[in-house]
């Protein structure tokens, strides 16, 4: 059967540092006990009253230790601190990210090393509580562990200072597939926008010739007023000269002069080219209102166009926060798994070392 006492071991405080050890040889030099920063925790046992510092990585256990009250721990620098195991016959090192990291460790020492001799005091003439082993069939040991690993998965989170340094479980696939969508949208999106603007200046340009074109015919119009005006009063004069004429002639002798014949004949010819260069005018001004409509109408299409182009990027703009809010959701979801999964991780990384212990024991026990 499993030790009693492990089922009752709960983590109490947990921080990430880099482990060391001190040379055995030269008793000066730091050897590193993991390539890279590690889960550092402790534990208290209820059943026994005992506090353990356990930091394990991958299989092996780098540090399996428990605090007695002659223990200290020092800082030697703002981010790291030793303390010795002489059970062990070694020294601890860890070096923390900052040095708030340590201080919290350092205080989380200072706790446990009262609290353990509180319970030495207490207990003076207790040694620690009896290993009760009891060799079961492998099949009672394999419900054991496995009772004892879903409790362990359902006891209080382990507080964390540092937090997982490397994410165990990346959704690459998810990530490529988000980013991809993001991108497309992006995309889209940008090259609406430059549609936009392209549709924008262009009713801009619109906009500016239909100004002017309003403000030639406005004054074409008022111009072909006056001009009409001004074509009454030379036909008007036209026929009075030409009654004049007529009059004078019916008078015979006392016709008018042919110096007088010609002036009004001049007169007349130059009154109908003026006639003649206004009619031509008109029709000028009569093409360019041709033309004014059918920029009018360009215009009317550039708006609609301008309309079509705002909805589609509103409906892009949704789309893509709809994706971000997806992609956030998904992110959010994948560094709870994360985090569930390297709370699972280091409690079986703990258990195995128990079960090696146990398997120690078991063989000891067997040769006895």
């Amino acid at each position: 059967m499993f030790p009693l006492h492990r089922e009752r071991e709960q983590p109490i405080f947990s921080s990430r540092a880099h482990v060391f050890q001190i040379d055995p040889t030269t008793k000066r030099n730091w050897i590193p006990a993991s390539k890279h920063a590690v889960t550092v925790s402790f534990f208290y046992d209820a059943n026994r009253n005992v506090y353990r510092i356990i930091s394990v990585g991958g299989t092996k256990a780098i540090i399996n230790c428990t605090v007695t009250p002659s223990m200290t721990f020092t800082k030697t620098s703002q981010k790291f601190g030793q303390w010795a195991d002489s059970r062990a016959n070694t020294v601890y090192g860890l070096g923390f990210a900052t040095e708030q990291q340590l201080h919290q460790f350092y205080e989380k020492f200072k706790e446990v090393k009262d609290a353990a001799r509180l319970a030495r005091e207490k207990s003076q003439d207790k040694e620690l509580a009896n290993t009760a082993l009891t060799i079961a069939a492998p099949q009672c040991i394999y419900s054991c562990v496995s009772q004892d690993l879903s409790d362990e998965l359902q006891s209080p989170p382990v507080m964390c200072v540092n937090g997982p340094e490397d994410k165990l479980f990346r959704s690459q696939s998810a990530d490529i597939t988000l980013s991809s969508e993001k991108e497309r949208i992006k995309k889209m999106l940008s090259e609406g926008s430059v549609c936009d603007m392209n549709l924008e200046a262009e009713l801009f340009t619109l906009q500016d010739s239909n100004s002017k074109l309003v403000a030639a015919l406005h004054e074409a119009n008022a111009n072909v007023e006056q001009w009409k005006k001004q074509l009454a009063a030379y036909q008007e004069e036209t026929e009075r000269l030409r009654d004049q004429v007529a009059e004078l002639e019916a008078h015979g002798g006392q016709g008018p002069s042919d110096l007088l014949k010609d002036e009004l004949s001049k007169s007349l010819e130059e009154l109908e080219a003026l006639l003649k260069a206004k009619d031509e005018e008109i029709h000028i001004l009569q093409g360019n209102k041709a033309e004014y409509h059918e920029i009018e109408r360009e215009r009317d299409e550039a708006i609609h166009r301008l309309r079509e182009t705002e909805m589609h990027n509103s409906e892009l703009e949704r789309r893509i926060h709809n994706s971000e809010q997806n992609l956030n959701n998904s992110l959010e979801e994948r560094d709870r798994m994360d985090s569930e999964i390297q709370k699972a991780i280091e409690f079986l990384d703990i258990k195995i070392f128990d079960l090696n212990d146990l398997r120690q024991s078991l063989v000891k026990l067997i040769n006895k």
